[in-house]
């Protein structure tokens, strides 16, 4: 009876792995064979996912399912580089750490105490160089990043001596030169309307959310960067963009509604595809969600 019970788990083991690899290859059936401990299977589909072209936020998720995955079959080594290539590619980075084992939180942990003293230096280093440069949009962002890094906590008993406690202050300094340097810019997000009429009762529930569905609640902004007119503005324009944010909080579909300058439109839209949100939630799961945000350009910062 006894070899009649494992037999029985070996083959819905391997069935569920065969119906994991029967899907189209992604990231939700990467974690349906992670949560059924085929972790080897579960890290060969996702570094074929990581092999392709993802967006932002997909590259995250899936660099971090697959530190999950060489945790979980003690390839901790492999994790570890992972972990700092993860760092380096986005230093802000920080995952949600309620969702995971206590080996993966002391990894990243670690990780960002060993990394980012050094990262945020180097990125001061090229900043610097690009307000020598006068190029203030990438200087401001530039330093805007060295500002938040000194902030992480995880490196909150060293920021406060020099040297980085030091280059805290210039780069607050030149951050405040490098953003005065820029047109001022307005952004405003879409208000909601009133309620609409309730909607029928049915099984089918909207595909796409927006500000009209008061029951959902909607996306909040962790990265929104905003390019600066790359020109004079003599006179206040106004920027409108329509952006569909998915389930993961990435950015899908970018489309203008109200133009204002050809080359500053097509900025804009690519910066918006690399924005990223935590999603829209409806009932605690995440939904798709278009959002329209206007973007005003003032007249009053001063020329260079």
């Amino acid at each position: 009876m006894m070899k009649c019970v494992r037999i029985g788990l070996f083959v819905g083991a391997t069935l569920a792995s065969a119906s994991a690899w029967a899907q189209e290859p992604s990231l939700a059936a990467a974690r349906e064979l992670y949560v059924s401990a085929e972790y080897g299977t579960a890290l060969e589909m996702l570094t074929a996912l990581a092999s392709g072209k993802p967006s932002r936020a997909d590259r995250q998720a899936i660099d971090l399912h697959r530190v999950l995955c060489l945790m979980a079959l003690d390839d901790a080594t492999e994790a570890i580089e992972l972990v700092e290539t993860i760092l380096t590619r986005d230093p802000l980075y920080r995952p949600d750490v309620a969702d995971l084992p206590p080996r993966v939180r002391s990894v990243f942990t670690d990780a960002r105490k060993r990394l980012l003293p050094g990262i945020v230096q180097q990125r001061y280093v090229v900043a610097r160089a690009a307000f020598e440069q006068k190029e203030f949009a990438a200087a401001a962002e530039g330093f805007q990043l060295v500002l938040s890094g000194l902030s992480d906590p995880d490196i909150g008993a060293v920021s406060g001596q020099p040297p980085l406690s030091d280059l805290k202050v210039l780069a607050t300094g030149f951050h405040e030169l490098a953003s005065k340097a820029l047109p001022t810019l307005q952004l405003v997000e879409e208000t909601p309307t009133p309620p609409p009429p309730p909607r029928p009762a049915g099984p089918v529930a909207p595909v796409v959310y927006s500000a009209e569905d008061i029951n959902v609640a909607p996306p909040q902004a962790i990265r929104q960067v905003v390019p600066p007119f790359p020109g004079r503005v003599t006179s206040t324009a106004v920027l409108t963009i329509d952006i569909l944010i998915n389930e993961m909080g990435g950015v899908d579909v970018v489309s203008i509604v109200t133009p204002f300058n050809p080359q500053y439109d097509r900025m804009a839209l690519n910066a918006a595809r690399t924005w990223l949100y935590r999603p829209a939630m409806l009932t605690g799961a995440p939904v798709k969600y278009r959002k329209r945000l206007q973007l005003t350009i003032v007249p009053d910062g001063p020329s260079r």
